[in-house]
């Protein structure tokens, strides 16, 4: 008999039998989901309620307050479309007003039967309906009719396949959570293997994290315009081993005229990393009326053969979203309205604090430690070039994404002078600048100006001010994606891996494989 495991985690309390998959490391990527659909709802529902279908319709927050565990006809309707133990699907019951119906879906048949009995014993029956389907059967079974305000996607691994479904079954102002685990491809392992599951080519360099979002977006962009609806992202976000990012769906044809110029091509130096991004489309305002634009090609490339930095050649990838990853003034909900009393609250309110601190319109970052490797220099204080970009007249801010991130408008060759002017105060011995070397092609030329050190006052934001915890800790025991479930469809199927256990043996074994044979 399959042992059983108990699981208590927020206001649900759970038990498992055999091997349906829990992994307790994304109880943030939980409590963070259920704050942020929280926020969703108190203005998607009166939205809703009004029937409103335009983005730029507006309407005030919800004003009758609502409780969590009661049943709301005019409430959300929700898709957890790959639920496993059903503790996700039993939290948001619990813990997020305005419910109407959570969907709480698996394809594996004891996945099922785990969620009912847990169902049952969270007495959540009259708002949680466990389904044993294909996810992506049941979301075309409702692209037309019946279609989801909320649809929560976290796959073990790529979550492509399950995107033309899930862009047709949200409603319109509707909201999409996409979690992709397979960060290895997303951050430019394998570029072949991403562009086949995502449409674009991954990068390896310092700032992959970002891209990882930026190519995810663009793939829920790609989908969402082959049936004329265009995505807003809300929240974007890098953590742990995973990237997660919540998007609101709208339709329009006229709108998804825009998407090319939301997207971009990635040249990243191979010798110093710096980085250019060519759009793919234009936007021309019409002087006399500003509300007409002209959709125009851009010219190219914008770099030339080799980097006029360090002389080394490039890497071209994307393509990726290049328009903000967040919404601001959502944020800034979400970050109110969080919880002190969820399990990961400290996390939630320090990664959000950076991430409305960081600059909207400026895509990818640098990293620091990568700068001053590639001069072979000593690493300066983050504050100290934070301090030099900001009295240059530039904008700085950290991403929640890497410690030492530079997230900046100023250009390549502010960035490349400010190094210089360190290298400068911090020599570094010739023996190290090997000719032709990208460190000694970028210090063989001169600043342009000297530029100032000098301790900025907006240098240290207040998110490091106030000693929030804004990056994750050291990682804890089972850290990681873990292992794919292996509760299956039916008992009948064997596990893979079992199944090959000792294969190759008995094919060398097998008569066919012997000497006479293989002449």
């Amino acid at each position: 008999m399959a042992s059983s495991k108990s699981i208590i985690e927020g206001l649900a309390k759970i038990t498992t039998l055999g091997s349906v998959f829990y992994n307790p490391v994304q109880e943030f990527n939980r409590d963070l989901s259920l704050t942020v659909i929280s926020t969703f709802a108190k203005k998607y529902i009166p939205w809703k309620k009004e029937n409103k279908r335009k983005e730029e319709d507006i309407v005030t927050a919800i004003d009758e307050p609502r409780e969590a565990g009661i049943k709301y006809d005019d409430g959300i309707y929700l898709l957890e479309a790959l639920s496993a133990t059903g503790l996700r699907s039993i939290r948001y019951a619990k813990e997020i007003p305005g419910i109407k119906e959570i969907v709480a879906n698996d394809i594996s048949i004891k996945a099922v039967e785990d969620i009912k009995r847990n169902v049952e014993e969270n007495n959540v029956n009259h708002l949680v309906t466990p389904a044993q389907n294909d996810a992506t059967l049941l979301m075309y079974a409702h692209k037309r009719d019946n279609q989801f305000d909320v649809i929560d996607l976290d796959p073990y691994g790529c979550p492509s396949i399950f995107l033309d479904s899930a862009i047709q079954a949200v409603k319109d102002g509707g909201l999409l959570l996409v979690t992709a685990t397979d960060m290895a491809v997303l951050a430019g392992n394998s570029p072949e293997t991403c562009y086949s599951k995502y449409g674009a080519i991954s990068l390896k360099s310092k700032y992959c994290h970002e891209m990882s979002l930026r190519i995810l977006l663009q793939c829920i962009e790609s989908h969402a315009n082959r049936y004329g609806r265009y995505i807003v992202p809300l929240l974007s976000l890098s953590a742990d081993f995973y990237v997660r990012v919540f998007v609101k769906v709208f339709s329009g044809a006229h709108k998804c005229k825009f998407s090319t110029s939301k997207l971009s091509y990635v040249f990243n130096c191979t010798g110093c990393d710096s980085f250019e991004l060519q759009p793919l489309g234009v936007l021309k305002k019409n002087e006399k009326n500003p509300k007409n634009v002209k959709f125009s090609i851009p010219t190219g490339p914008s770099v030339n053969k080799k980097c006029q930095h360090c002389n080394q050649s490039y890497h071209m990838g994307g393509p990726i979203w290049s328009a903000p990853l967040h919404d601001p003034a959502f944020v800034s909900d979400v970050l109110m309205s969080a919880s002190d009393k969820l399990g990961t609250f400290k996390r939630i309110h320090g990664v959000l604090s950076v991430i409305s601190e960081e600059l909207v319109d400026q895509p990818l970052y640098y990293v620091l430690d990568k700068l001053a490797g590639t001069l072979h220099v000593s690493t300066p204080p983050v504050m100290t070039i934070r301090s030099a970009i900001l009295n240059a007249g530039y904008k700085v801010s950290f991403t929640h994404m890497h410690k030492t991130s530079l997230k900046t408008d100023a250009p390549a060759t502010v960035i490349w002078d400010i190094m210089r002017c360190w290298q400068k105060l911090n020599p570094v011995s010739e023996k190290r600048l090997h000719e032709n070397s990208p460190a000694k092609n970028i210090l063989d030329k001169q600043p342009e100006k000297e530029y100032d050190f000098t301790h900025h006052p907006d240098a240290n934001p207040a998110s490091r001010k106030m000693g929030f915890l804004r990056f994750q800790e050291n990682p804890l025991p089972f850290w990681g994606p873990g292992t794919r479930s292996t509760a299956m469809v039916g008992d009948a199927k064997m596990v893979k891996s079992k199944k090959n256990q000792g294969k190759r043996k008995r094919e060398e074994e097998s008569p066919e494989n012997t000497e006479d044979n293989l002449v």
